[in-house]
């Protein structure tokens, strides 16, 4: 009986012992398997106070039923008085060891000004929306719409320094829709091709017309190329369809940086886009300093120069040109929250904005604050 009982306690141990190896290579197998899938949520919000300090700060309605202001510079996002609202920005991802998914929704108006050209379906909602596939380790193919690789700063407020945007950024590509391929050539060498729709028409093609885009990357310098119409190809004329001649738009872009020193970053950007004479050239740099965990300092100082009547400065003079400074501060308080205070001065060769006393001027000196809060 006594040995029957021991038997039987030894088995039993080497069972459990059995139990627990399978057990243990089981929840190793589950790690190595979630290490090889992982879903990931992030996000921000953000909104800001705004002022001009020589421009006209609120609406003023006249008698023919249209108004006059507010007074704001022409480019994106930051542009509106008093207390205002960004947008929400909501991204969930599934990452996987060869494939994954990425999805990107805004909300409020820095998101409706950021996918204008969405207009059916996921208007003022879809800001990215792509699938990858990573083909080999140098190789990944990307289909969807994705945001421009293009110019130094982005839709995000959370991805750049300045809170406000530059005019070169305003009016280059937002958004693709298409395919692309990025090959990593090893040494730091990388480069991107591309074919996608018109720029910012992200669910829709109405013009049967593509773009080409190709990026051509070193250490973290990135040389960028766009061309492609962008309008319809033909046109009824007494009900015939007749070929149009529109130009392809072209564009050339520098994008890159250097961190010189410990606390020091110089950030670099160049472009020029042109369709049939039309368009624009600029250069900006954004010198960044880092004094302490929690505050840094920078500058976004910017050229830029219209080719013919591009409209984006708005002094509705062909040729015109913009000069703009913004110096920024950045905040950060604990791990999430970001303040974002900012000076900033435009100059325009010709009249361009509204003064207080409701008459034109080429100058225009603003002041804003903003919040963002990113987890």
């Amino acid at each position: 009986m006594k040995l029957f009982t021991n038997t039987s306690y030894i088995k039993n141990l080497l069972l459990l012992a059995l139990l627990l190896l399978g057990t243990a290579a089981f929840a190793q197998e589950e790690e190595e398997e979630e290490g090889k899938k992982k879903f990931s949520f992030s996000g921000s919000v953000d909104g800001y106070f705004r002022a001009n300090f020589n421009g006209l700060n609120k609406v003023i309605p006249d008698d023919a039923g249209g108004s006059v202001g507010p007074t704001a510079p022409g480019t994106s996002f930051a542009n509106r008085p008093g207390f205002a609202l960004g947008m929400v920005n909501l991204i969930g991802a599934y990452e996987g060891e060869k494939v994954g998914v990425v999805a990107d929704l805004v909300f409020g108006p820095r998101g409706e000004e950021a996918v204008f050209g969405s207009p059916l379906g996921s208007a003022n909602i879809i800001n990215q929306l792509y699938v990858y596939w990573n083909v080999s380790e140098k190789t990944t193919l990307t289909f969807g719409n994705f945001n421009t690789f293009l110019g130094y700063e982005v839709i995000s407020p959370v991805g750049n320094f300045n809170y406000s945007t530059s005019y070169m950024f305003s009016y280059g590509p937002f958004s693709h829709a298409g395919i692309k391929a990025d090959f990593d050539l090893g040494n730091d060498w990388s480069i991107m091709v591309a074919v996608m729709n018109p720029t910012d028409f992200t669910d829709i093609n109405p013009f049967s017309e593509y773009s080409f885009g190709a990026q051509l990357g070193y250490a973290g310098q990135f040389l960028n190329f766009i061309y492609g119409k962008q309008g319809f190809n033909e046109v009824l004329v007494a009900g015939v369809p007749t070929d149009t001649d529109i130009k392809g738009l072209f564009q050339i872009d520098y994008t890159g940086g250097f961190d010189i020193g410990d606390s020091f970053f110089l950030g670099l950007n160049a472009t020029y886009q042109d369709t049939d004479g039309v368009g624009f050239w600029g250069a900006a740099i954004y010198p960044q300093y880092t004094t302490s965990e929690t505050f840094a300092i920078g500058l976004r100082a910017e050229y830029f120069s219209e080719q013919g009547d591009f409209g984006a400065i708005g002094t509705g003079v062909a040729d015109s040109d913009v000069f703009e400074i913004a110096l920024t501060g950045n905040i950060t308080v604990g791990e999430y929250l970001k303040f974002i205070p900012e000076f900033r001065l435009d100059s325009a060769s010709d009249d361009a904005f509204i003064n207080n006393d409701l008459e034109a001027s080429k100058s225009l000196a603003s002041f804003l604050v903003a919040a963002v809060f990113a987890f």
